[in-house]
Formats: structure tokens, sequence, C-alpha cells
């Protein structure tokens, strides 16, 4: 198929689960292509191949997240990468995507999972070695993990899997500000005790989501291991919160509808089902993610919420403040030792017949403070042809030019995702 597109003028897009909110999938083409076809996947759908001694397993890159994981459960195992868009995403497209999973802490990126990959090239196949680590130069997997489709079709790979988690404790910690959570937060990302959730929302999403009725900033602070209680690592994460100001609500094995934890995982899990309704009852619902060091967080995060509620303002015609202004929240998804993942979402009038055109002046407000802050323009959303302008910018200009010689060698043709990290 990709021998016959190049011959035709074709582009050829990898299609995994479509759930790109970026762009990623869409044939929206510039240059002399006579069409688009979109590769479906889906039917790469097994765990192929399971090797308990490594603790790995060799999967087709069409499987979603489901089916996967529900395969992996027969041996007792789970790849335990839970992004949120779990239930509709695959393998594949985490790999292109550089996605981000459920874990706050250590194992957040697809890449942290990654053994090897295999992908077709319109230049031959591309498999690399299954190795636990190595210094042989650049690494293969490196070039197609976060690729987006532009290098190569990724068939399967080899994942590290992990035993099912027995042991889980969680619990909600509320703090008076937004500061003084995100303190806390730093503490225990610099601690070592690598919470497997810890996840702060600030006091407008805390509200939002019914996970505080006093609408404090909320902590969503888990634990969880396949071998080991997780009770004393708990304690010791409660204290430093304590020192911070957090009040803690009940620690319990797992949550329930009324605390703080499952009030949010509910909100968290019907976010992306509410974005359509929300816009069908005249609702702009608009989320974007970003990392920053601990060092600048202060100042960018109270310039991207003044950026963001004014560009929302303009583009809806609403006031700035006061009833019928537009809402913008903040939450925490990943946390390093060296700082977060902000993630926002806006709330705004929705202009009836021009909701995408207002969508774009507010993601263009935003993704330029984000880019004159120094910040990445995507921790986890993948850059797709919504972020180029400001991935463009990110990257340094020499690894761009190797970027379009790696494309060249592997795609004399062009026809792979044009347009997407790269001008075709």
């Amino acid at each position: 198929m990709l021998a016959w597109c190049a011959e035709a003028g074709a582009a050829a897009i990898p299609y995994g689960g479509g759930t790109s909110v970026v762009g990623g999938v869409e044939p929206r083409l510039e240059g002399d292509f006579v069409g688009a076809v979109t590769l479906d996947l889906g039917a790469l759908d097994r765990v192929l191949e399971v090797d308990g001694v490594s603790r790995a397993a060799r999967i087709q890159a069409g499987v979603l997240g489901p089916s996967l994981n529900e395969q992996l459960a027969e041996h007792g195992l789970s790849l335990r990468h839970f992004p949120q868009s779990f239930e509709f995403s695959t393998l594949g497209g985490w790999i292109a995507t550089r996605a981000g999973g459920h874990f706050a802490t250590v194992w957040t990126h697809i890449d942290d999972l990654v053994e090897s990959v295999r992908a077709l090239t319109p230049s031959g196949t591309w498999e690399s070695r299954r190795l636990p680590g190595s210094g042989a130069g650049p690494s293969p997997d490196r070039m197609l993990i976060g690729s987006e489709g532009i290098l190569g079709v990724i068939t399967e790979a080899w994942v590290r899997v992990h035993e099912r988690p027995r042991h889980k404790l969680s619990v909600g910690v509320a703090f008076e500000s937004f500061g003084a959570g995100a303190r806390a937060v730093r503490a225990l990302a610099q601690s070592g005790l690598n919470p497997s959730n810890c996840r702060l929302l600030d006091e407008a999403e805390s509200e939002l989501t019914h996970a505080d009725e006093r609408g404090r900033a909320m902590l969503v602070l888990g634990f969880e291991s396949p071998e080991q209680p997780v009770d004393a690592l708990m304690d010791g994460a409660l204290e430093l919160a304590r020192d911070h100001g957090g009040e803690a609500g009940e620690v319990r094995s797992s949550s329930s509808r009324s605390d703080a934890v499952g009030a949010w995982r509910l909100a968290f899990l019907a976010a992306p089902y509410l974005r359509d309704t929300l816009v069908a009852v005249g609702v702009l619902s608009e989320t974007f993610e970003t990392a920053i060091t601990w060092d600048r967080f202060e100042a960018f995060h109270a310039r991207v919420l003044e950026a963001a509620r004014d560009a929302a303002a303009e583009a809806s015609g609403a006031p700035t403040e006061g009833d019928g202004a537009p809402r913008t929240t903040c939450r925490f998804t990943h946390v390093y030792p060296d700082g977060p993942a902000p993630y926002f979402t806006i709330l705004a009038p929705a202009r009836r017949g021009s909701e995408v055109a207002q969508w774009g002046e507010i993601k263009a407000a935003v993704s330029e403070v984000i880019a004159a802050e120094g910040a990445t323009i995507t921790h986890h959303h993948a850059v797709g042809r919504d972020h180029r302008p400001w991935y463009d910018r990110q990257r340094p200009e020499p690894f761009a030019d190797a970027l379009r010689a790696a494309k060249r060698a592997l795609d004399p043709a062009g026809v792979l995702n044009p347009g997407v990290l790269i001008d075709p």
C-alpha cells in the first residue's frame, strides 16, 4: 500500500483509534497529492507473545486499550498505561504520539514501557533489537516514539509489562490554596515516594468536579503495588502534605462516588464524552496542557490563566469577570522532581456557527503565551497539525534538519502523514 501511494502520489495516514485532539490523523493536505489513504490498523489487535521471565510482551499496534488489558490479564499482567483515551486508543497510537498514561510519577509516558518497535517504511522494515537498555548510539526506538506516522507505520512492539496491583490506597487532601498544594506536590515529587496518582486540582477545578464541597484545592493522592502493602508510603506522603497545610480525608483501598477521589474520577472519565454535549448546548469546552520547571511555574501559571481568560472572553464576546465570564481551571496530571505538567480547561459561551473559529482564536492566543514562557507546547497530546507553528519554534533547527533528512531517507516520496512534525 505504501508503494502504491508513492507511485500514485497519494498521502498515507496511519490510523489507530482516531482519538487525536491535535489534527494528527486528519487529511488536511498541502502540495500536489491526488488524495489521501487512511491505513486502518484495527485488524492488528493481538497480544502475540508473552515473555514471563523478562516480563515483556510482543503486541500488535492496532489493539485497543481494553482488549490489550484483557489479553494480558490472562497472564496476570498489565501494561498499566491508561491514558484518558484508553477505551478508544491503540498501542501504536500511544507509541506514535508519546502518550502519557495513568501514573503521575516514574512511568508517566509510553517511552518508559517500550522495549523495541517494528515498523514498515517505504524504504523497508525497521525493527530494533530487544534490550533492557543500551548505550549504542542514538536509540532507534526513540526516533519512532513520537514520530506521528511520518517515518513509518508501527505494526508491533515489545513492551514492558507489570504484575497487576493487589495493594491500593487513595485519599483526597484539601488545601486552602492551589499554591500551597503545589508546594506540597513539589515536595512529594522530590521525596522519592513516587505515588501512582498525584493530581492536584485548583479551587475552580475542585468545585467543578465536586471533589471538595468547600471548593478548596484538592490533591488526589494514590499508591499501588503488586507485592508490598503501601501503608507506609501513604503515611509518609500524608506527613509531607500536612507540613504544607494539607487536610486529608479518609484513606481508602477503593474510591467511592461520595469521596473526593471518586468524584474526581467520575468527572475525569466523563469529560471527553461531555465535550460535544457542552458545545451542543452553547458552551465551548477546550483543554490544553504543557510542562515547565518548578522555579518558573508560579509566574507561568498566573500568566497562562490570565491569557486564557482574556482570549476566551474576547473570542466569545463575554466579560472577563462576573456572571457570564469564561471559567478557567488548572490541574496537575503528572509531576516530576524538576517540574509539573499543568493541564488547563476553558469553559466559555460558544459563538453559534463559529465554534471552530472561536476555538482557533483561543488556542492560538494561549499557545503563544506557552511558547513565550519557555514551556512545552504539548506534554502528552502530541503535535499533529494544530501544534505545528509552536513546535517549529520549540525544537532546535539543526534537529529539524536531521528529522527532514530521516524523512527523506525513509519516505523519499514524502507520502507518510504529510504536514505533521515537518512540511511535506
